[in-house]
């Protein structure tokens, strides 16, 4: 399947690594032995150069993961993550993330370059960025500090992830 590049995205190619920017920013990807991509008016090509199964599966992730870059320096990648809990908060500082989740201290996240942290109202975060794999790499990281625990629903999740209440245990009655 051909990857249609927009205006605004450029492409280019040097020495086994591809090199896609746009007004997003810049992102590039090594290319395995055995992928050839090429550009063919406004469409990205990716061909295997073999029929073993390690090149077709390859074949299939680096082309997906070019149009992830191509769409990524068009629109940015964004990840909603909201926390739950009495006390716990969000704050930035810098290029930290400072959560308070609960622990005795709080937890400091280094924000990676090319990627942004907006916070909204101390519990709402939004994460993005050109790079599909980073965005989503830094917001399952900052959900695995506190999972939502399924007895009050406290922690950080997704922002549209349900989490399954489960009921607490039942006081015993004495007849």
């Amino acid at each position: 399947m051909p990857i249609t590049i927009p205006d605004t995205v450029t492409y280019g190619q040097a020495e086994g690594i591809v090199k896609i920017s746009g007004p997003q920013g810049q992102l590039s990807l090594s290319l395995p032995s055995k992928i050839k991509v090429e550009k063919v008016k406004d469409q990205i090509m990716v061909y295997p150069l073999s029929t073993d199964k390690k090149t077709k599966s390859n074949h299939g992730a680096i082309r997906a993961l070019i149009n992830n870059m191509v769409e990524g320096v068009q629109n940015p990648w964004v990840k909603n993550l909201e926390i739950r809990g009495t006390g716990y908060k969000a704050a930035i500082s810098g290029n930290k993330l400072i959560l308070n989740l609960g622990f005795i201290h709080p937890v400091e996240v280094n924000i990676p370059e090319g990627i942004t942290v907006a916070v909204d109202a101390e519990t709402k975060l939004v994460i993005s960025g050109a790079n599909k794999i980073h965005v989503g790499q830094l917001a399952s990281n900052i959900r695995k500090i506190k999972k939502p625990e399924p007895y009050q629903g406290k922690g950080v999740r997704y922002a549209d992830e349900y989490i399954k209440i489960k009921p607490g245990k039942a006081a015993k009655t004495e007849n």
